[in-house]
């Protein structure tokens, strides 16, 4: 298995637009989301970040 490194940099910009959408389209939304995220315990953001991993490499998986 090789790196493609052109690989990387696409996925790296497409993480970039992604993450820019929402501060983009709705930049008070976006306020209210993160004051709800700073309040939430330890242990609820360590379950949402498994879960995006793990949706993150099925999804990977799925489309290599």
């Amino acid at each position: 298995m090789s790196i493609e490194w052109s690989d990387l940099w696409a996925a790296l910009a497409l993480l970039l637009v992604l993450e820019g959408l929402m501060p983009f389209l709705s930049p008070a939304r976006m306020r209210e989301t993160l004051r709800k995220v700073i309040e939430l315990d330890d242990r609820a953001l360590r379950t949402i970040g498994v879960i995006s991993i793990i949706a993150g490499l099925l999804l990977l998986h799925w489309v290599r």
